[in-house]
């Protein structure tokens, strides 16, 4: 009969973690963390704090700015799944000093980060060139389709979006006529199925009040040729493309990268699916 090693469960270990060891020499989190900590004037975040009489501590910006990095570069895009690996992940247990921000705060910090980031960029590039990374002799451009955080289904031209609101509106009166003659009659006998109706009324209404606040404020999306190409209520900026996994709602993300260290010299998100006129703009 086959014997096995024994083991319990029911026990502890202590393993003592130097944070600052985790760190490595020549790891990407090394050399993140000390252009963020040597060469980045993080200073520009600043002015979005008004705690320096009242208030708690804020967790300092470069911290935050380490940890949503090196998830990114990991395909870590949500905040909650950031706020997990700060839990979980040594590496980023070390990067975050153990602090365990809120995924909430994550979050809050990265819609702040819209108007810094090209500069940080910039001075990343800068560091990049100074050290002899960039050869500047050739550059390769070419784009990559990605989706946005929009339905396709909520995507048309004005006048697809009155004949939609029309139907939505349509539907709203036949069910709203419905209920008037069940109360006049006494046949509502199932309180479910009415509850269910009521709460499509209201979902019908608020996307019939979309589709008319959407139309009030955007005029019609034209295309490179001049003509009207369809909008997005929930992403405007975003459009519609073909990719080869078929079609999404999305934008074209087109970069230019040095020859000598593939370097990121530039990159750029458009709405739009054609690239034949994005080089210009992209040099």
């Amino acid at each position: 009969m086959a014997r096995y090693k024994n083991y319990n469960l029911d026990q502890t270990k202590f393993i003592p973690i130097v944070f600052s060891d985790q760190i490595i020499p020549g790891t990407f989190e090394h050399t993140l963390s000390f252009l963020i900590d040597e060469h980045l004037d993080m200073s520009v975040f600043d002015a979005r704090y008004k705690n320096d009489d009242v208030g708690s501590p804020a967790y300092d910006p470069s911290l935050l700015l380490k940890i949503i990095l090196a998830a990114y570069a990991r395909g870590h895009t949500s905040s909650r799944q950031i706020e997990r690996l700060c839990r979980e992940n040594i590496i980023f247990m070390a990067l975050s000093a153990d602090s365990q921000p809120h995924f909430t705060t994550i979050a809050s910090f990265i819609t702040q980060m819209d108007d810094v980031i090209q500069p940080l960029f910039t001075e990343v590039l800068l560091v990049c060139s100074h050290q002899g990374l960039i050869g500047g002799e050739m550059f390769a451009i070419d784009g990559c389709k990605m989706p946005s955080n929009a339905s396709k289904d909520h995507s048309g031209t004005h006048a697809e979006f009155a004949k939609k609101q029309k139907k939505i509106n349509r539907a709203v009166r036949r069910l709203l006529a419905k209920h008037r003659e069940e109360d006049a009659s006494g046949q509502d006998n199932n309180p479910t199925r009415r509850g269910a109706e009521e709460k499509n009324i209201d979902s019908l209404r608020r996307a019939s009040r979309k589709i008319k606040k959407f139309c009030a404020v955007n005029e019609d999306r034209k295309g490179l040729k001049g003509k009207v190409v369809k909008s997005n209520i929930t992403d405007n900026d975003s459009a519609k493309m073909l990719t080869s996994h078929g079609v999404i709602q999305g934008y074209n993300g087109v970069a230019a990268v040095d020859d000598k260290h593939q370097i990121i010299v530039g990159a750029q998100a458009f709405g739009q699916g054609p690239e034949n006129n994005l080089l210009k703009p992209m040099i």
